[in-house]
């Protein structure tokens, strides 16, 4: 498949932007002075009738937002950015063919999103560009008056996550990171019933993404134009946010707890490279490229209450599809893939339930209102929700769900575990994204719709 100019210019801009980012991150940054401190209480801004939202990267999942915004009452789709004009004009006619009027479209190049923030009457800019995009696109967003939100990994470096957490600060802004596995239907049982006490003190916590991405990687489109790049050029957890995201909320990160330090190995790199042998011709480029991902990473988080976290990532070999979902207490623990439940004093001695057995009872309030409105949107219906609950909270000027310092927060093990394996798994602290605002903010309430 044949890659355009306008393409190939993007792909040389975002490798430059990969190489600025890694190259600071050998050494630990400094954590810079507060432009502005944020209050005790989490931000939340002015509420407003309507959320006009500019979209960058209209791909597979930018292009699914903007079919559930179309659904999202209270919602205008303003504009759309994206380096394919073709992307651009078809999500277009999506919003015009929903009954609201054409929205602007920027198509002229890689940095085109700065003329969208620049010029554009807008509450939100949306990004889901590749990874290295992102923190240009939320603090260009934050700049020049508009709220952000990203998908994952907010930042991929630890300037990143501090130039966020200081943007968003200075500009009193929203910058949310996007992460719909907190809002999967198991993922929101199990947080009701830590919120109930099923599970007693929460001690230890495990997330993890195990996805067979090869064939996604070597693509001639989509991610595989850019995401095999990063295995290049980093060793650690590359994506971490999907299983830790959902068990940093059960563990109250952010608001009662933070991390505080984590530890990180890495195994050898086999995966990709006896994948491109198989697939493609002797002489291709694919069989010459290098990797230095290692194909299976754990990383241990310690907590500052003394609490621990696994987090896993294996993406170059092959498996089926898994999360690893695993929250543990003094009374009892889930167990996700498959989804089993055991409490002291309620399950049979010694034998899991299965988690069906404890839905009707304990399923999230947000599932029960809202699965009808989900039914058929992005995995499973989770990206509804997630995209559903910024908007509410936007709309009556209430604090998101995530905030710039669990962005910041969950991002920074990207960083941080490249810095830990290439230390022979040495201890890496957490720099305090909050600067001690952890202690105060109040944890995660059970919400509804």
């Amino acid at each position: 498949m044949a890659v355009d100019t306008g393409r190939r210019n993007f792909m040389r801009a975002a490798g430059a932007l990969i190489g600025a980012s890694l190259a600071a991150d050998g050494t630990k940054a400094a954590e810079p002075a507060a432009a502005q401190r944020a209050s005790a209480a989490p931000f939340a801004a002015a509420p407003m009738k309507e959320v006009r939202i500019g979209m960058v990267g209209v791909g597979g999942q930018g292009s699914s937002h903007v079919r559930n915004f179309l659904h999202v009452p209270g919602v205008r789709i303003a504009a759309i950015c994206d380096i394919v004009d073709d992307k651009v004009k078809a999500m277009q006619k999506a919003v015009t063919d929903a009954g609201q009027p054409e929205p602007a479209g920027y198509s002229r190049g890689p940095r085109d999103f700065e003329r969208l923030c620049d010029t554009e009457d807008l509450d939100l800019v949306f990004t889901s560009t590749p990874w290295e995009w992102h923190v240009p696109v939320c603090t260009a967003a934050m700049k020049n008056g508009k709220h952000a939100a990203t998908e994952v990994p907010a930042a991929t470096s630890i300037e990143g996550c501090w130039a966020l957490v200081e943007h968003a600060e200075k500009h009193r802004k929203h910058c949310v990171m996007m992460e719909n596995c907190n809002y999967d239907r198991p993922e929101m049982l199990v947080f009701n019933m830590v919120r109930q006490g099923l599970f007693g003190e929460i001690l230890h916590a495990a997330g993890g993404y195990l996805h067979d991405l090869r064939g996604i990687k070597f693509a001639n489109e989509g991610e595989g134009l850019w995401r095999r790049a990063w295995a290049m050029k980093k060793n650690g957890n590359l994506y971490p946010t999907h299983g830790l995201g959902p068990v940093a909320n059960c563990l109250d990160i952010n608001r009662g707890d933070r991390f505080e330090y984590l530890v990180s190995m890495s195994g050898p790199s086999r995966g990709l490279q006896l994948y491109a042998q198989e697939h493609f011709p002797d002489g291709a480029p694919q069989r010459a490229e290098k990797f230095v991902l290692g194909d299976v990473n754990s990383t241990l988080i310690r907590t500052a209450k003394g609490r621990t976290m696994y987090v896993g990532h294996d993406t170059n070999l092959p498996r089926p599809y898994s999360r690893i979902h695993h929250v543990q207490g003094t009374k009892g623990l889930f167990n996700g893939y498959p989804n089993r439940v055991y409490i002291e004093g309620r399950s049979p001695a010694h034998q899991w339930e299965e988690m069906k057995a404890y839905l009707a009872e304990y399923d999230h309030p947000l599932w029960k209102d809202l699965s009808g409105d989900a039914q058929g949107a992005g995995h499973g219906g989770m990206d509804y929700i997630e995209d559903y609950r910024l908007i509410k909270c936007m709309r009556e000027g209430l604090p998101t769900d995530m905030n710039v310092y669990d962005a910041a927060a969950l991002s920074a093990v990207v960083h941080l575990s490249e810095q830990s394996v290439a230390r022979k798994s040495g201890p890496v602290d957490f720099p305090d994204f909050t600067r001690g605002l952890w202690r105060t903010h109040p944890p995660l309430g059970i919400l509804r719709a």
